[in-house]
């Protein structure tokens, strides 16, 4: 039987995302890449991450990557009556998604132990910079700060000599992905017990515990670490080759002829300076792509190519295993999407579609969920705890 028959791993999970813009939607997208029912709830403005990226249909690239397959709708958390249904909806929810600051949700009358009281089989991830509590708890943190905290811009700028953050936030999908693993990690406790429980993690520690590198500061033993690669221009681009560079330098000389341009007179930083230019010669003779991998193959050294982003789907691997597809745009065409990591060889995973727009589904999750009539979802948004994108939700 083929995998997509088998069905999803999370079929049946009923999933409440209240979490905004990164670290908390990104686990709430592996949830439905695996077959959970994932439902974004967004306040009135909408996510912030909506203004980022290219739009299509009135919903922006980046929202649409974080959001893919979740369904929507909208609450005024702080109007009136939301409370009550935000707690009808959590009764039948398995799982709550959240990354404000810890005393958010507790102000909103929202905490865990208010929906535990009415689920206590409810798993609650809570996703923060700092923690729940401790003395940072309350400090705002995006990305970057978590950066900037544990010593990763710091170690860029005495490695590569610039004052820039990461290219990407590593902090925000680490704890993503940290957090997916502790809530499925309670879901599997929880049929072994019947309880939920409140997760409490923070981009601190995710970020911290997933760093390879972090031990060499601690132990003050940075002169034992590895050199970082280097990456060289070819005749035909740049690429990164994963080695020391005495042993490229061995390899050169010993497998292809390389000429050592050192004398016995010259000092140390001239002699090294010496190899690296004569090193970067050879691979500039190299004047085709057929040429580095047959050089690279010979040496048995680790490379790839230095590409843009916007060449990705050509990338072989990436191509033989569809990791970027298309799904609808919503507006007569297609965009592009990352596909899930997950491959099962007995269950299906995978995007089910596209980001929902704002308060979309209000109506079709309050049926759905709560058996509500169109009259009561009516009342809702006339008293304003039922928002939606009027333009296209409505």
């Amino acid at each position: 039987m083929a995998p997509e028959q088998l069905g999803y791993p999370l079929e049946g999970l009923k999933v409440l995302d209240f979490s905004r813009v990164l670290a908390g939607p990104f686990a709430g997208r592996m949830l439905s890449d695996l077959g959970a029912e994932v439902v974004k709830i967004e306040p009135p403005e909408g996510d912030s991450s909506r203004l980022w990226g290219k739009t299509t249909a009135g919903i922006s690239g980046y929202f649409n990557m974080i959001n893919a397959g979740k369904r929507g709708i909208s609450i005024d958390l702080r109007a009136e009556g939301a409370q009550d249904l935000v707690l009808a909806l959590v009764k039948h929810a398995d799982v709550v998604l959240e990354n404000f600051r810890p005393d958010v949700m507790p102000r909103l009358g929202i905490g865990y132990e208010r929906l535990a009281s009415v689920n206590p089989r409810l798993i609650m991830l809570s996703i923060s910079g700092f923690g729940r509590d401790g003395p940072e708890s309350q400090r705002p943190a995006y990305a970057p700060i978590v950066h900037a905290e544990l010593g990763l811009i710091d170690r860029v700028v005495r490695q590569r000599g610039v004052k820039i953050d990461l290219p990407l936030s590593v902090a925000d999908t680490n704890a993503g992905l940290h957090g997916l693993v502790a809530l499925l990690s309670a879901v599997i406790m929880r049929a072994r017990t019947g309880l939920g429980q409140h997760i409490d993690l923070s981009m601190m520690d995710a970020t911290l515990v997933s760093d390879d590198q972090f031990h060499f500061e601690i132990e003050d033993a940075e002169a034992t670490r590895n050199l970082p690669p280097d990456i060289w221009d070819t005749g035909v681009g740049a690429i990164l080759v994963s080695v020391d560079f005495r042993w490229l330098w061995k390899l050169l000389t010993s497998e292809f002829g390389v000429i050592d341009p050192v004398t016995a007179d010259m000092a140390l930083d001239a002699k090294i300076t010496a190899r690296r230019e004569a090193v970067a010669d050879f691979m500039m003779s190299l004047s085709s792509w057929d040429a580095v991998e047959q050089t690279m193959a010979k040496m048995n050294l680790a490379w790839g190519r230095v590409r843009s982003g916007k060449s990705l789907r050509e990338q072989p691997t990436l191509a033989f295993r569809k990791s970027v597809i298309d799904v609808d745009d919503r507006a007569g065409g297609v965009r592009p999407m990352v596909q899930t990591p997950y491959r099962f060889s007995q269950a299906a995973a995978g995007v089910r579609g596209p980001a929902p727009h704002k308060g979309e589904h209000n109506a079709d999750i309050l049926r759905s969920w709560l058996g509500l009539s169109d009259a009561d979802i009516a009342a809702l948004l006339s008293r304003g705890i039922l928002t939606r994108d009027e333009e296209r939700a409505g």
